[in-house]
């Protein structure tokens, strides 16, 4: 009899989750997010952890970086496209602790980042949840 093993997702899984996620939202949000790039990766490196403040790389589970739709400007070349990262360590660390679905989970820091690429603060988008919509 043969032992199995169980891993835990690796990036391609949680990229799969996260595209998933943003095929699910509709048109008039997707059209916006052509040109944002997804990445994944093992933890924030040690340059945004310090430009954010965060001492531990468990705490950040995405970042939007980049400007928000409403500064994007032909104008302004050389500039990295606008993207999202989730941090995957995070997010499974995330997943153990709480019980929620990596779905459900991935799918809220998505839409998270979608929002800061929007324009929408932290604050802003605390207050739509706070209000249920």
């Amino acid at each position: 009899m043969s032992e199995r093993q169980t891993f835990a997702p690796d990036a391609a899984a949680i990229e799969r989750l996260a595209e998933a996620a943003i095929a699910a939202l509709p048109d008039t949000f997707r059209v916006h997010l052509e040109d944002v790039v997804l990445r994944i990766e093992d933890f924030a490196d040690e340059d945004v952890l310090n430009e954010l403040g965060i001492e531990d790389p468990f705490d950040l589970s995405g970042l939007y970086s980049g400007r928000p739709v409403g500064q994007q400007s032909s104008m302004l070349s050389g500039e990295l496209p606008a993207m999202i990262h989730l941090y995957r360590r995070p997010l499974l660390d995330e997943w153990v602790e709480t019980g929620v679905s990596l779905e459900e989970l991935v799918t809220h820091v998505i839409v998270h980042e979608i929002g800061h690429h929007f324009g929408f603060s932290d604050e802003d988008m605390h207050d739509i949840e706070r209000s249920g919509g």
